[in-house]
């Protein structure tokens, strides 16, 4: 069983095996591909996929789709102009408007009169759309284009409501994959040019990546059908991106290991075999690092972080399969000439004597304790920034350019109670209605409670019948005031006995979503720890180097945190930073930084054994500099394409990865961890067996330089 292993994992450096090793994908990308498109179908676009598991918000909307065959989802037009003259004239469009809009209600639905503000200066018009309509969005741009066409000069129509947030969410969702897709395969194809500086070469990868986005796309969509992966628009954004960074990732060094031993064995296929062999523990640990890490999401409450996690953690399996089959299989196939001009010549020196990388290891090796005190100092004042972050973003603020649906809600909390247009909602049943509905209206921040038509709302589910209240809230729905409301009302209703009312709503969700994030932090940081922290353990069989890295990933972290913060403030213009950022930021700096060291550390660890500890940090260092740099820019220019999106949340993700990672290349893996490595000798490898070797080497060493004793 063992040799078929062998042989197995040896085909694509073997001279027929390659052959086959291509083949295979090449009818698997051919027979899946139709799969791979389809990955959108399975994309859960509901309220819910963005809410915790099990919040009061989403029993809510769960409970909501039992009232009716046709729920309701409501656009606000709101009308707005300055004097009394312009009152006059919103009173007119919107009644006009009113009757155009009648085509586009809801079956059984009216659209509601204009609706004048207690300063008569605007005028709302309520149109009940159908949410379960497939045309939904195309209903509100129709909506906008009537609104828009009939309005006078001087007068402002906007259309927001849920409806018109929606649309402009799907919108930028819908240019999300492809925008990605484009800016992303652009940033890596130009980083590998300038990386191997051949027109060939940069070619590899990128195919390589390509087979690994295919299979990606297939078992995210295989696995959400059959095996219920949650997939949402977000996740399915970001999964590419980290298949390309990734992936990326692997092949440089894959490459670099392979150049490397092109230099000492003539027959590409040995150098091949040679170098999978001694890169692939290093590539394996990274990869299972990162899926191991990204899937410790699953015990996040909030859906859209398990998603997220759950995803990723399929895209790095998959990109991870195909660097090390793929794309070895298209190398040796392709021969030396693929490095043109810079071929690597059998019996000629893989490097320069002297390199950057080697004189950064000399620099830090002449001082190693002011080196990393001197990192963590500067690693620490950034980190510092981290404590002053402003937790949590309005609807308002979560775009970097305000929508239409935006500055609709701005202009009805000018004019209206600022949640008329978004109001609480409480389901109940019918007999605790009337005491709950009171209960309601008592409650200090509520403006007004109203029953919902039972055309609209109330309906008869199986043996139970149950009432819908639409609360109107005086603040801003996505308020602090708002929110406190929110938790009186709770209690209200939920002391009604007998009732079973619950809040849902907008607010609802904000409130349930902030406190999950909090939770998530508590849970989830833990057992990434631990995972991050078996694997290093595992990897270079000690216990001292492994907590010294794991804590080396903390500190980048918060300074990436605390750097990203003063940009966010003084750079970007961003009012604060979402609640999922932290989780999200930490659980992908630590499974991706965590990268840099293994690779280093990896390499490191044989050298030592061969060289003694000293030389071996530095040929560590000066071995894998060139390649983990490359790597860590090309990982962090993909994920600052985030920054360049409308959506402020996945804008903020993309920065904080992206500075993360550069602070690892740079800084952490450059001169931290090979500084406490040299500072601490041969018990950075502590109680493991190369501390035990190194030791009696060491011994030995200072027997044999002692002069002989005298037998005279």
């Amino acid at each position: 069983m063992r040799p078929l292993l062998q042989r197995i994992a040896g085909a694509p450096a073997g001279r027929r095996s390659k052959w086959f090793v291509l083949a295979a994908w090449l009818i698997l990308a051919v027979a899946l591909g139709p799969l791979a498109g389809k990955l959108g179908e399975v994309e859960d676009t509901s309220a819910n996929a963005f809410l915790p598991r099990g919040a009061e918000s989403a029993r809510v909307n769960t409970e909501l789709e039992k009232f009716r065959d046709d729920p309701v989802m409501p656009a606000v037009v709101v009308y707005t102009g300055d004097g009394a003259a312009a009152a006059a004239t919103a009173e007119r469009s919107a009644t006009a408007d009113r009757s155009a809009f009648a085509k586009f209600a809801a079956e059984g639905e009216r659209v509601s009169r204009p609706l004048p503000s207690d300063d008569g200066e605007a005028r709302m018009v309520v149109v009940p759309l159908s949410s379960e309509d497939d045309d939904l969005t195309d209903k509100v741009e129709d909506l906008r284009d009537i609104a828009g066409a009939n309005a006078p000069p001087g007068l402002d129509v906007e259309v927001g409501g849920p409806a018109g947030s929606l649309t402009d969410q799907v919108a930028v969702f819908d240019s999300l994959d492809s925008t990605l897709m484009i800016a992303t395969g652009l940033v890596v194809a130009v980083l590998l040019l300038i990386t191997y500086r051949s027109p060939v070469l940069w070619l590899f990868p990128l195919i390589a990546v390509g087979f690994a986005a295919v299979l990606t796309q297939v078992g995210t969509y295989l696995l959400a059908k059959y095996a219920d992966l949650p997939v949402d628009p977000q996740s399915a954004g970001v999964l590419m991106v980290l298949v390309f960074g990734v992936g990326t990732d692997y092949a440089l060094l894959l490459i670099a290991r392979y150049r490397e031993e092109l230099h000492r064995h003539e027959d590409r296929h040995t150098a091949m075999r040679i170098a999978r062999r001694r890169s692939g523990p290093a590539i394996l640990a990274s990869a299972g690092t990162i899926a191991v890490g990204l899937a410790c999401l699953a015990f996040a409450d909030i859906n859209s972080s398990r998603s997220l996690g759950l995803v990723g953690a399929v895209g790095v399996v998959c990109a991870f399969l195909a660097m090390v089959t793929v794309l070895p299989a298209l190398l040796v196939a392709a021969g030396r000439w693929v490095f043109w001009p810079f071929v690597p010549r059998h019996g000629t020196p893989a490097r320069k004597e002297r390199t950057v990388w080697s004189r950064i290891g000399a620099a830090v090796a002449l001082r190693p304790r002011w080196s990393w005190l001197m990192s963590v100092a500067v690693t620490g004042v950034l980190a510092l920034s981290a404590f002053g972050i402003n937790m949590g973003l309005t609807q308002a603020e979560m775009f970097q350019d305000k929508p239409e649906s935006v500055v609709a809600q701005e202009k009805i909390s000018a004019h209206y109670p600022s949640g008329a247009s978004d109001p609480a909602k409480i389901i109940t049943n019918v007999p605790g209605a009337e005491q709950v509905k009171s209960a309601a209206s008592r409650v200090e921040g509520v403006a007004r409670v109203e029953d919902v038509p039972r055309g609209a709302g109330a309906a008869r589910t199986g043996d139970s019948e149950l009432a819908q209240l639409s609360v109107v809230l005086k603040h801003e729905p996505d308020s602090q005031a708002a929110k406190d409301t929110v938790d009186r009302l709770r209690a209200a209703v939920h002391a009604v006995d007998g009732a079973d009312a619950l809040v849902g709503g907008t607010t609802a969700q904000t409130v349930d979503t902030q406190r999950a994030a909090d939770h998530d932090l508590t849970t989830v940081i833990p057992v990434v720890l631990l995972v991050v922290l078996a694997v290093l353990i595992w990897l270079l069989r000690a216990l001292i180097a492994p907590l010294l890295l794991l804590a080396t990933v903390i500190l980048s972290f918060f300074a990436a945190l605390g750097a990203s913060n003063l940009l966010f403030e003084h750079a970007l213009g961003f009012a604060g930073v979402d609640w999922s950022i932290p989780l999200m930021g930490f659980v992908f700096l630590v499974a991706l930084g965590i990268d840099y060291n293994i690779f280093l550390m990896d390499r490191v660890r044989e050298e030592a054994a061969r060289l003694g500890h000293t030389r071996g940090v530095l040929e560590g260092l000066t071995s894998t500099g060139g390649v983990i740099t490359s790597a860590g820019v090309v990982l962090a220019a993909t994920f600052a394409v985030f920054a360049g999106l409308p959506l402020v949340t996945m804008a903020q993700m993309g920065v904080i990865v992206g500075i993360g990672v550069l602070l690892d290349t740079f800084l952490v893996r450059t001169v931290l961890v090979p500084a406490l490595a040299l500072d601490l000798g041969r018990w950075f490898w502590w109680p493991g067996k190369l501390f035990h070797t190194l030791g009696r080497r060491d011994a030995g060493a200072v027997e044999s330089a002692a002069p002989a004793r005298s037998t005279v």
